[in-house]
């Protein structure tokens, strides 16, 4: 499986648990009541390691909206831009009309800016809820939070000293994402995958649903708990980044673009929209709800499509090939010319397309930021910044994607961390702009 989290994760390394966790999700374990199930739940991450060659960056993203998405577009109406579908629909091979991945992503989109803006109307600032109550010691759960900030920094550094800027609920509740996301996507990409079945999946989602109830299995599924009880965070994205999981057990080719964007989406978009209630919307942003939804959407496929191009050879070793197969053999491309890893002019001039098309979401991931709480900022930055670069090193390395793995270096990474911080100071824009409020 191939996640970009949002946050900045070193691009060559992922975490794996201990056995634990996975037996109680394979066998559907419940014991709520027990401090052992506390304690067994911390182990799972306290235990874990770092293994080399995944793809790994669950990102925090952002899609601007405009013809370049097959579904999305602008409209100039009244007195302001408006977001406007212009083709949602496409044709079955039955004659039959379909909504298209993107259509169906933004239905989602739609649904959570919804949410936000009915939070915002019933008050003003972000109401503080009553913390989980946990059996046991009333300090479990700053435990469990802190626990989730320990994970944070060891396995997405940059990314962890961006949240400090933070206001400590919104910093605690990113962490309580981030753990989630990473355990979830273990599940499947762990040292344990080759065990995993859809049924434990559906075990994990079940799980899910206890813990948007109040009702956590152990101390960092309380943390996550007690996220979503205080902010306006929706379980749809969630249940999102698990159908991916389920993708990755039984598909390993997309015929076209449109098949490859909703895993995208699945597997990064979704933290995306897991964060933006988190994070914040700037009080001065004239920016519509949907629109910065939007953009962090396009953050997220724009970090996992750079995972796909920089990974192409680690996948395909599993037997594994995220591209367009439509898109191949129109470049005159089959899978065995990517199984014999030979870069020829040919591939040249496919990469250089699939590259054109992860930096457009990375320009429309841009936009979006910008319009963040101040806060919030500089680890999106950070991110945007660093993954963007991996599409330079792979042009660097002559589209060599099969044997050289492409990187930013360590001067370049602290290179990017002062113009990131620069960039976090800018506020948003009072232009017209197609983020700007009708």
């Amino acid at each position: 499986m191939s996640v970009a989290l949002l946050w900045v994760v070193s691009p060559t390394t992922e975490v794996s648990g201990g056995t634990g966790f996975l037996e109680s999700v394979r066998e559907g374990n419940r014991n709520i009541d027990s401090s052992r199930s506390i304690s067994r739940g911390r182990n799972l991450i306290c235990n874990g390691r770092l293994r080399k060659g995944r793809k790994y960056s669950r990102n925090l993203s952002y899609p601007n909206t405009d013809s370049r998405y097959s579904c999305l577009g602008e409209s100039n109406s009244g007195n302001g831009r408006n977001l406007s579908v212009i083709s949602s629909m496409v044709a079955s091979p039955a004659g039959e009309m379909t909504l298209s991945s993107e259509q169906k992503v933004y239905d989602v989109v739609l649904k959570q800016a919804a949410l936000v803006k009915r939070q915002l109307r019933s008050n003003e600032k972000l109401e503080v809820k009553p913390d989980i109550v946990l059996p046991g010691s009333p300090s479990l759960l700053n435990e469990a939070y802190d626990r989730c900030g320990e994970v944070c920094a060891e396995y997405a550094k940059t990314f962890y000293l961006g949240t400090l800027l933070m206001t400590p609920e919104r910093r605690r509740a990113i962490w309580a994402i981030y753990v989630w996301c990473r355990r979830t996507d273990e599940l499947v990409d762990g040292p344990n995958a080759s065990h995993m079945t859809p049924e434990a999946l559906d075990r994990w989602e079940a799980r899910l649903e206890d813990v948007f109830r109040g009702r956590p299995f152990d101390m960092l599924d309380a943390a996550l708990s007690d996220t979503v009880s205080k902010f306006p965070v929706d379980i749809q994205p969630f249940r999102d980044m698990i159908e991916g999981m389920r993708m990755d057990l039984w598909k390993s080719r997309y015929k076209n673009f449109d098949e490859l964007y909703l895993y995208c989406y699945y597997v990064a978009g979704t933290v995306g929209l897991m964060s933006v209630p988190v994070m914040g919307i700037a009080p001065e942003s004239r920016a519509t709800t949907e629109s910065v939804y939007n953009a962090a959407l396009a953050l997220g496929i724009a970090n996992q499509l750079t995972n796909i191009l920089r990974d192409v050879g680690e996948d395909a070793r599993r037997g594994r090939i995220y591209l367009p197969q439509d898109e191949l053999a129109h470049a005159g491309l089959s899978d065995d010319d990517i199984f014999s890893a030979k870069v020829t002019d040919k591939w040249r001039n496919f990469m250089k397309k699939q590259i054109a098309r992860a930096r457009k979401f990375f320009d429309d991931a841009e936009k979006g930021v910008t319009e963040l709480s101040s806060a919030s900022r500089w680890p999106v930055w950070a991110s945007l910044l660093l993954y963007r670069q991996i599409l330079d090193e792979i042009e660097v390395n002559d589209y060599n994607n099969f044997t050289r793995r492409a990187y930013v270096s360590k001067p370049k990474k602290i290179l990017a961390l002062p113009i990131a911080y620069a960039k976090s100071l800018v506020p948003p824009s009072r232009t017209s702009s197609p983020f700007v409020k009708a």
